[in-house]
């Protein structure tokens, strides 16, 4: 899905390439990059003064362009430059060859009392710590009261991964060109980016057939032709079966939110799955879910004897013990689709080859940055990309790295990032939610992959249409309203 793509560093220089390649000038697309930002500017603040900070790069060649038009537009500018103008070469030289104010020298000092600061001292490529006089300068424009734009990304934000190199602008508004980068919706590179704007500057989507991304940002358009619809002619077990393993007594409450989750989005029907001890308390507090019960492995293993049973989740509240490492082997071993989250993860840490070895077919793990450690402690040193793409080749599953930017891998590397969550959904009981969801999607028949995108999806757009003072029950409520919608959508 091209408006969905995100670029990486390098995809982004292919962009530019091919299109240079097809006719169009670096030095049009370094005007038309600095045209779209003045634009941007000129549309949203009245005029005032203005400091751009200039790199030596491509970058600071667009800092050139803005400066020109801004002063040729009646605003009061200034421009300070990293480095010696004779030393720009290409398209940055020509660009400063175009301008007729002066140079100072790039510093902290060159900040006084501007309204405005727009950084274009370093692209979205850089591969090295910012210091120095270039770190100062920073960070007085960062505690400095003036507007801050960016042009691209942040200075000091890797556009591949979101991580600060050392020192980092947290800018306003970053205007960047065709497309964002991984690094502009990344935490902690989409704290600093502010609002994001992408501009045409004449990058045609056909590129995108070439360079074939296979990152995208989480949207419904990457899914929607696989989401579930229930038929006229339809009856409930043509919408699969989802079991959701409990706890024991003590511990049933996060099976309960999965399993309503699971029974929300569609599953035709859900279980619960639980020790005898558990029964009572789940049938004080279910009536469409059901219960089945067991008493030892023996037992777990005739539920699975019943291939209606579809699609499992196993995990919430289970506990770290025996009885869910077993029942997570054994389902496995079924061959049953499966969402694998918290303590059925957490088991696994001591040797997590015996869970990997095991995936067979369709299966999630749903990790936070604790059980990811837990079962990849040699991946978390790495960007959440990284980590998250090698756990899904190592594990052969999906890998849902949760988070505020939560990273969905699949085994053959394809990569969503989601961003579509508000801060509410930082409460207890959230992720059960999630894995509920997705299991729910899975015993219908949506791919893994999918399934987890759009459950993460569905799932922050049900914290934004509640809002403020959300808990994980009142995330389940406000399906029937994204699920109307996508009904309509598709008559």
């Amino acid at each position: 899905m091209p408006e969905t793509a995100l670029l990486t560093v390098e995809q982004m220089a292919e962009a530019d390439r091919l299109t240079i390649q097809n006719g169009l000038s670096g030095e049009k697309l370094m005007e038309a990059a600095g045209l779209s930002i003045v634009r941007e500017i000129t549309h949203r603040y009245d005029q005032t003064s203005v400091l751009i900070l200039c790199g030596p790069g491509n970058n600071g060649g667009d800092g050139f362009v803005i400066a020109r038009h801004l002063q040729a537009a009646g605003w009061p500018v200034e421009l300070a430059l990293l480095g010696d103008v004779v030393n720009l070469k290409g398209d940055a030289a020509i660009m400063a060859s175009l301008w007729t104010g002066d140079i100072l020298p790039l510093g902290p000092e060159s900040i006084s009392d501007q309204d405005m600061i727009i950084d274009a001292i370093f692209g979205a490529g850089l591969s090295r710590d910012i210091d120095g006089p270039v770190a100062k300068t920073l960070q007085k424009a960062n505690d400095h009261k003036a507007i801050r734009i960016a042009v691209d990304i942040p200075s000091g934000i890797n556009g591949n991964t979101g991580q600060v190199a050392g020192q980092a602008l947290k800018a306003d508004l970053t205007v960047t060109f065709f497309r964002q980068k991984p690094g502009h919706v990344l935490y902690p590179g989409k704290e600093h980016c502010g609002e994001i704007i992408v501009t045409d500057i004449g990058i045609s989507d056909r590129v995108l057939d070439l360079i074939n991304p296979d990152h995208h940002l989480n949207a419904p358009s990457l899914w929607f032709d696989q989401l579930p619809a229930k038929q006229n002619h339809g009856h409930k077990y043509d919408s699969g079966h989802a079991v959701v393993c409990s706890g024991d007594q003590a511990h049933t409450g996060a099976s309960r939110l999965a399993a309503q989750a699971a029974l929300r989005i569609g599953a035709g029907l859900v279980s619960v799955a639980c020790p005898l001890n558990a029964v009572a308390v789940h049938a004080a507090h279910l009536t469409a879910v059901m219960i089945k019960s067991y008493e030892n492995d023996s037992n777990f293993d005739l539920l699975l004897q019943d291939e209606r049973l579809n699609a499992w989740c196993l995990g919430p509240a289970n506990g770290v013990h025996n009885q869910t490492r077993n029942n997570v082997l054994a389902v496995l071993r079924a061959g049953r689709k499966t969402v694998l989250d918290a303590d059925a993860l957490s088991v696994f840490a001591d040797n997590p080859n015996d869970l990997f070895t095991e995936v067979k077919s369709e299966c999630i793990l749903t990790p936070h940055k604790g059980e990811f450690i837990r079962l990849f402690p040699d991946l978390g040193a790495l960007d959440k990309i990284s980590a998250t793409k090698q756990a899904a080749e190592r594990s052969g599953a999906v890998v849902l790295y949760k988070g505020p930017d939560t990273v969905i891998a699949a085994p053959d590397g394809r990569i969503i990032i989601n961003n579509h969550a508000p801060a509410d959904l930082a409460t207890a009981g959230s992720g059960d939610v999630l894995a509920g969801l997705i299991t729910g999607l899975m015993a219908q028949g949506m791919p893994a992959f999918k399934s987890a995108a759009a459950a993460t999806w569905i799932h922050g757009e049900s914290a934004y249409r509640f809002g403020p003072g959300l808990t994980a029950e009142d995330i389940e409520g406000q399906i029937p309203s994204i699920l109307r919608r996508f009904r309509a959508k598709n008559r």
